[in-house]
């Protein structure tokens, strides 16, 4: 009688430790998946660098504003991050803060050209389609190839929408490391999302690669003109030159690079008050159609696709993009 009450109170044990173990389990695997397809370590550039310096920007005082300006209708400013959609890593900002521009670090560049990524499954079958058209546009045209993740590589991009990262179309610059997030919004009734056209796609993907906006070059005043007087105080910050560095460019200004910031971004009143007009006659900013050439042959140029017995290939495929 003992050793069935012994055996009794084992088999309970053991059916409790199950159970125990069973529900860890799922909560280890939600975990997973939380990290996984819901970012929530973005840094929202809380500090300042000096060469970009704001008035009396307060990053908490944002959504204050928000009633009052529509500039929230551009989905790469609706992040409310640096420069609008842009998320710094700490590299990034002692870099920034030290005067230095962090491409330059050979670690941020993904090591050939090769960039491991995963698209979440949230995605409807189109959206999937226009991301995987905007990563095959840069595999035909560029030396970057973008292959599907195999889980095994350390660093990749989680291509996501943003269930609980700032809303809108954001990305970091260059590799950061780890699983790296790629913001795109879904399409809704409510807010401006990342689906429009492909080149929304492609910016992100530009900034992932490496690249920064094209009006945050330290020649940009030669080229455009900045009217401080319609910008929304509180985003004056994100049209301050990255570096006051003069130097020679390898690359003229490109008035139509996907990187460019359009005429009413952060503006007080869009359509009405422009942030930033061209000084030259006649030429549009802030398409989001596609690659420009420049962008191209930036791209080719920073993985040093321009050098060697490819160069001439890889500029010609540039050539080919209309704008």
């Amino acid at each position: 009688m003992m050793c069935l009450e012994v055996f009794s109170a084992w088999h309970a044990s053991s059916i409790c430790l199950f159970i125990i173990i069973c529900i860890l389990m799922q909560v280890i695997n939600a975990a997973k998946l939380s990290n996984k397809y819901y970012p929530k370590g973005v840094d929202y550039f809380e500090h300042e660098f000096p060469s970009i310096l704001a008035d009396e920007y307060n990053p908490l005082d944002v959504t204050k504003q928000q009633s009052n300006f529509d500039y929230f209708d551009e989905p790469e400013t609706k992040p409310q991050l640096f420069q609008g959609d842009i998320a710094i890593d700490p590299f990034t900002y002692i870099s920034f803060r030290l005067g230095v521009n962090p491409m330059k670090h050979p670690n941020r560049l993904w090591p050939n050209a090769t960039i491991p990524y995963e698209i979440s499954y949230l995605y409807t079958d189109y959206e999937r389609k226009t991301i995987l058209k905007a990563l095959n546009t840069f595999n035909s045209l560029t030396c970057i190839k973008f292959v599907p993740y195999d889980g095994e590589v350390d660093d990749y991009l989680l291509i996501t929408p943003p269930e609980d990262g700032p809303k809108g179309c954001w990305s970091y610059v260059g590799k950061k490391g780890g699983e790296q997030i790629v913001s795109l919004q879904t399409a809704d009734e409510k807010s401006a999302h990342c689906f429009s056209s492909e080149g929304r796609i492609m910016h992100e993907l530009m900034h992932a690669i490496g690249i920064y906006h094209e009006q945050s070059r330290a020649d940009r005043d030669n080229y455009v003109k900045v009217h401080w007087e319609n910008i929304v105080p509180k985003f004056r910050k994100n049209f301050k030159l990255i570096s006051r560095k003069r130097g020679k460019y390898a690359f003229d200004y490109d008035y139509n690079s996907v990187m460019h910031y359009g005429e009413y971004y952060f503006s007080k009143k869009k359509g009405k008050k422009p942030t930033l007009t061209p000084l030259q006659p006649g030429v549009r900013i802030g398409q989001r159609k596609t690659l420009s050439k420049t962008d191209c042959l930036k791209i080719n140029d920073l993985y040093g696709c321009l050098r060697g017995r490819h160069a001439k290939m890889f500029k010609s495929f540039c050539h080919l993009l209309g704008l």
